[in-house]
């Protein structure tokens, strides 16, 4: 069996090298260095090496995915998207799921209202667009409904302050164009109609 011939400490500190027969074997972090109580001349099967280094990726993995999620609030859809971008072997991605859920870094309903409150002070948008946003981002129809109903949208204000915003596009046109491009413009931001020809109807250029 392949034996532990000697262990070196990383540059970060927060790692070891771990060699088997004098060849480098695998990295791990501290925890589980401690944990497994590996030291010098003790021999490993090769199943024990292979739970090691499972062990050993699970954490490193961990970490780096615990600072994503710790960045801001993070939807369902996105941990796996990221998981699917670091082509995380799938025999981990569950228990990375649960390990944040259990530190409660993941949850739909936080992640929908966080986002809804960033548009609300920053990018105001209605709540046409606001549904499309977050079902992109994997929210439920239920959880989405629940929390725009909780939510105070002044759309007339977002669209009137839109139009004044962006009134030089369309002061040289004709009140016939200007009222096509002023609506195309609100549609695509996702308003309705209603408010849409009250906005324009108050705001076209004489």
């Amino acid at each position: 069996m392949p034996v532990i011939t000697s262990i070196k400490p990383q540059k970060n500190g927060k790692r070891v090298n771990i060699y088997l027969d004098s060849k480098f074997g695998f990295g791990l972090d501290l925890e589980n260095f401690v944990k497994l109580g590996l030291k010098v001349e003790q021999e490993l099967s090769l199943e024990e090496i292979e739970k090691v280094i499972k062990k050993a990726e699970f954490q490193k993995i961990s970490d780096r995915l615990i600072r994503f999620a710790m960045v801001r609030p993070r939807s369902e859809k996105e941990i796996h998207l990221w998981m699917r971008r670091k082509k995380v072997n799938e025999s981990l991605q569950d228990d990375l799921f649960n390990k944040l859920k259990r530190f409660d870094l993941i949850d739909d309903e936080k992640f929908a209202k966080w986002w809804v409150d960033q548009r609300q002070h920053f990018r105001p948008k209605p709540k046409r667009m606001l549904t499309n946003e977050l079902r992109i981002k994997g929210i439920s129809k239920n959880i989405i409904e629940d929390v725009l109903e909780g939510t105070e949208v002044d759309e007339e204000k977002i669209a009137k302050d839109l139009i004044i915003k962006n009134l030089y596009k369309w002061e040289k046109l004709d009140k016939f164009k200007a009222r096509q491009k002023m609506t195309a413009y609100l549609a695509r931001k996702g308003f309705g109609w209603d408010i849409i020809r009250k906005v324009v109807e108050a705001n076209l250029i004489d």
